[in-house]
């Protein structure tokens, strides 16, 4: 099949056959009856030899022309267990596919026209097996099970129905010679984002990511930082990071973060860490809105925090969600604690005269802003406004104290909803773990501490059930991570540990699927400026109005996709989001014929000729962009074009996943996975859900499900019986 021609045409009859059969008949008389051809037997073979060459150059022309055509209909299958999924220390693996060119578009256009619809649409009698099985789906017995023959999925079937994921195969099925496409991991510092609308293998290409990421070693032999944001809590997910991990000899660096199942969860302070005191109202009053009037309430709630997290410092205690919420409830427990610690050190003899001044105070001499507040801190007040003392800390809680305190609940009214969403039920433990409690088996976990170990976390915010409470936490989580990735770029991953090196960094490859769900005003700066520490942020959502709803401001959505350098596009339903894409790609100019006939009559009434008749093919070029957001939203599941490496534009296909057993995972996440996979139910099918099911069966130990509190007599009586 040489390509002579300007215009190339793959979309044709196998004339090349044709070639390939006078060449083997050519062949066979040779051998056979060389003396037909005016032969002896040794110029036969040789002439045999001659025709099988050249028989053989004409085949796998005409097998390519079937390749194409077969692959325009269909594409072969591409499955691949978790096992195999190649890691290497240079390119991270996406899967199959091509670099789409210029001669990709005039291939894609071909197959628009009319003349070429018969190998590009289903054969009749694919057509006709598809009708058969819908009218014999209710019919009596013996005709019923006729259906099954022609739905049998098996290469032998030549009415073998196309693989559930809808699309057009043509997109990939232009370019017959795939490779495998991957990207240099020197690029995954830009940051990644995947675009892709439910249900289209966001989360499968998640998996090959993630994948690789737990399973990669360095040149020195150690592991890849890897934290996955899992909003809506995939089971399969969960189950493919444990069993990869275990493979890859980490399970003892696993750590699962769930809010939905906080009794096998581990621990997180998301306050508890800090690089200055300051850090800690900034992840506070960060998640407060700051547009219009609610900007000062967010800053007055800034610094009120601000004042609760230094004095907790100075007092020696580690600050976290519920002690920030109780003094923010009831100031005056810590202006008096705190008092005694500083008059302890500075003044021991102060308490004598408060206490006096506590002694004369009554409702008729107690300041009207103080009204309501404890006669004490009526006291020290009074005499803090007489004595000589100068304590940032201690005039910081005096000036709170000082606000009227109707008042002071009304501006603070607006922090007490987040950190009520942050302190409820059992999330609570979960976020303010108490660290004196050695009987507590669950781990407790910061971000400095998962990086130096090069650890695995799972975070599964269980949107589904509480999305205000999952969107607090994540943007905790990630306001925290900033200051982590702050510290590391300054300082190192061993800063202040024996024999540190300041410059030291590893890759921290971050994975949010719906980041959409838990971005904030933080996740700017990490994208932004967190390369520079290590981390790799891909991220996956729908659209780019999820973005801009989220933020509420297009500016910034702007700010945020235009500081990811790696776009894989799966198929999407919003045209500006498919936009993106194309968009950024050049035009490109494709050949088009065009067939022109004509006739002209003579003029000349005594000559021999009436009339003269022309035909032209006609060949021009027409500038055309090179893929259209229609293109985009016809991808069939699983494939994407993927703009990576300064431009280029990489048409990809990613592996099917083959079953893969979960028995290695421990009986504990087994169950989780199992009940994340009953009780999340997709949007569609709300109602299939009934809660957790198989409650009644008692399926789950008892560490999973809300244990009764037990009367300590008959607990003791229970235990004397057992003694002997």
């Amino acid at each position: 099949m040489a390509q002579t021609q300007p215009v190339e045409v793959l979309l044709r009859p196998a004339v090349e056959l044709y070639t390939v059969a006078v060449c083997a008949g050519a062949a066979i008389l040779c051998v056979v009856a060389p003396w037909s051809l005016a032969l002896n037997p040794s110029l036969g073979v040789g002439s045999a030899l001659a025709f099988a060459v050249f028989g053989a150059i004409r085949f796998r022309q005409a097998q390519a022309i079937l390749r194409y055509r077969r692959n325009i209909r269909r594409l072969p299958r591409y499955v691949m267990t978790s096992r195999d999924v190649p890691v290497s220390q240079q390119r991270l693996f996406i899967g199959k596919g091509f670099l789409w060119e210029q001669k990709h578009t005039h291939r894609l256009t071909q197959t628009y026209r009319p003349e070429f619809r018969r190998y590009v649409e289903p054969t009749p009698a694919y057509r006709l097996a598809r009708r058969l099985e819908e009218r014999l789906e209710f019919a009596p017995f013996p005709l019923s099970h006729w259906a099954r023959l022609t739905a049998w999925d098996v290469p032998l079937n030549p009415v073998r129905p196309l693989p559930p994921v809808g699309g057009l195969p043509r997109l990939h099925g232009i370019e017959p010679q795939e490779v495998d496409v991957s990207l240099p991991l020197g690029e995954r510092v830009g940051h990644s984002l995947v675009l892709g609308t439910t249900r289209v293998g966001k989360t499968r290409l998640a998996e090959l990511f993630i994948t690789q990421d737990i399973r990669r070693k360095n040149s020195t032999g150690e592991h890849e930082v890897v934290i996955v944001f899992d909003p809506k809590g995939d089971a399969d997910l969960l189950k493919r990071m444990y069993v990869e991990a275990k493979r890859a000899g980490r399970e003892g660096e696993f750590y699962v973060f769930h809010l939905g199942w906080p009794d096998i969860s581990a621990r997180y302070n998301a306050v508890g860490r800090f690089g200055r005191i300051s850090e800690v109202a900034t992840r506070i009053a960060g998640q407060l809105s700051g547009e219009g009037n609610s900007a000062a309430f967010r800053e007055f709630a800034w610094r009120f925090v601000n004042i609760v997290a230094r004095a907790l410092i100075e007092l020696g205690q580690r600050p976290d969600y519920l002690l920030i919420q109780r003094h923010v409830v009831n100031i005056d427990a810590l202006f008096i604690e705190y008092a005694q610690h500083y008059f302890a050190k500075t003044e021991p003899k102060a308490w004598e005269v408060i206490v006096q001044l506590e002694a004369r105070l009554n409702d008729r001499n107690i300041p009207r802003n103080m009204v309501g507040r404890e006669k004490r801190v009526v006291a020290l007040e009074q005499y803090l406004s007489q004595a000589r003392n100068y304590d940032p800390v201690l005039d910081g809680l005096r000036s709170a104290v000082r606000y009227d305190k109707t008042y002071f609940d009304k501006i603070v009214a607006s922090l007490l909803p987040l950190l009520e969403k942050l302190t409820s039920g059992k999330i609570a433990q979960l976020l303010a773990p108490n660290y004196s409690d050695l009987n507590d088996p669950r781990p407790i976990f910061d971000w400095m501490q998962i990086i130096r170990k090069r650890a695995v976390v799972y975070v599964g915010l269980d949107a589904l059930s509480d999305a205000e409470v999952a969107a607090a936490v994540g943007n905790s989580m990630f306001s925290d991570l900033v200051s982590v990735a702050g510290h590391i770029y300054k300082f190192g991953i061993d800063d202040g540990l024996p024999g540190a090196n300041a410059g030291q960094k590893v890759p921290i490859n971050l994975h949010a699927d719906e980041f959409n769900e838990l971005m904030g005003d933080e996740f700017i700066p990490m994208i932004n400026k967190g390369g520079g520490a290590g981390i790799q942020v891909t991220a996956y959502t729908q659209t780019l109005s999820d973005i801009e709803a989220r933020l509420g401001n297009r500016a910034k959505a702007g700010q945020v996709i235009g500081n990811f350098n790696n776009l894989f596009m799966l198929r999407v339903r919003e045209t500006a989001t498919a936009e993106l894409l194309t968009k950024q790609l050049p035009k490109v100019e494709v050949y088009t014929t065009t067939v022109v006939s004509g006739a002209t009559d003579s003029s000349d009434i005594h000559g021999k000729t009436d009339f003269t008749s022309n035909t032209q093919d006609r060949i021009s070029m027409t500038s055309v962009p090179m893929i259209e957001p229609a293109h985009i939203v016809q991808l069939p599941k699983g494939q994407c074009f993927a703009l990576m490496q300064g431009g280029a534009l990489w048409k990809v296909r990613m592996p099917l996943p083959a079953p893969d057993p979960d028995e290695s995972m421990p009986q504990d996440l087994q169950q989780l996975a199992e009940y994340m996979r009953q009780s999340y139910t997709e949007t569609g099918q709300w109602w299939e859900n009934q809660g957790i099911p198989g409650l009644q069966e008692q399926s789950l130990p008892d560490t999973l499900l809300d244990d009764e509190p037990v009367d300590a007599a008959s607990r003791d009586a229970d235990h004397d019986e057992a003694a002997p």
